[in-house]
């Protein structure tokens, strides 16, 4: 009897779920298995109540060369956009839409569906030896997954159908500069660096980290009036919470806060 096809590893340790791409033999490039595995890991870490700060993680060669070419892309679906609506966006929008923050580790390669994976993260930490690769127009295509919305928001126009007509590789140095990674990190002790930094997130307050991303990433399509609108009513719901009160507690006594996100 055949065993199933093993892509994906999750751990949690400190309030930090840690999902990880496993199939190093193709460079973590997606194939169906990979898909399927990896959004029921997302769902999993959305419902774990241990869980305060997701970090999505490749391998130290590649984080993902995007899909697998070699898979065929029309069955069980007519056409392309079939496979990216039905199977790439649930998996995206379970990440954006998340109550909980999210973390690339990128070491190697975020290449194609692999780099709009990273950029649909929250936040984007990179190994010095990393980059990202819109690797679309070299093959005659054109970007997907929500690469050119997250291009385009980040840095500009221009810039943006720069980076998607040359295909290039673009450096962890470069991202950093362009405003596309939030920080570049050794590649030595790379990993251990990237769970520290997970670690102090997850023990801040869990309801500030939430309703934070939910008010940037809907300010980034929304009107400055509306924004307002949305931190005042969000500002009801943290100013009256738990947390909040233990913050100030622990301020008065000169000791750090522990949130329960409550």
């Amino acid at each position: 009897m055949n065993q199933p096809v093993v892509r994906t590893s999750y751990q949690v340790e400190a309030g930090v779920a840690v999902i990880t791409l496993q199939r190093p033999e193709a460079m973590n490039a997606f194939d169906a298995a990979l898909r399927s595995q990896l959004l029921a890991q997302v769902q999993r870490a959305e419902i774990d109540g241990d869980v305060r700060i997701v970090v999505l993680a490749g391998g130290p060669k590649a984080f993902s060369v995007g899909a697998d070419l070699k898979e065929p892309y029309n069955p069980p679906y007519e056409k392309v956009e079939g496979l990216i609506i039905e199977e790439y966006k649930p998996l995206l929008d379970a990440i954006a839409g998340s109550t909980k923050p999210y973390v690339a580790a990128v070491q190697g390669a975020a290449a194609g569906i692999g780099m709009s994976l990273a950029l649909n993260c929250d936040l984007m930490l990179m190994a010095e030896d990393a980059y990202l690769y819109a690797a679309f127009a070299p093959v005659g295509l054109v970007p997907d997954g929500g690469a050119s919305w997250h291009l385009v928001r980040a840095v500009g126009y221009k810039r943006a159908y720069q980076i998607i007509i040359e295909g290039r590789k673009i450096p962890a140095e470069e991202c950093l500069a362009l405003g596309l990674a939030n920080q570049v990190i050794k590649s030595e002790g790379f990993f251990s660096t990237v769970l520290m930094y997970a670690k102090g997130l997850a023990e801040r307050a869990p309801l500030a980290l939430s309703f934070s991303k939910k008010l940037a990433r809907s300010a980034m399509c929304s009107t400055l009036d509306s924004c307002i609108r949305e931190e005042a009513a969000l500002q009801n719901i943290t100013i009256e919470s738990r947390d909040t009160r233990e913050a100030v507690q622990a301020f008065f006594q000169k000791r750090a806060p522990l949130f329960e996100g409550r």
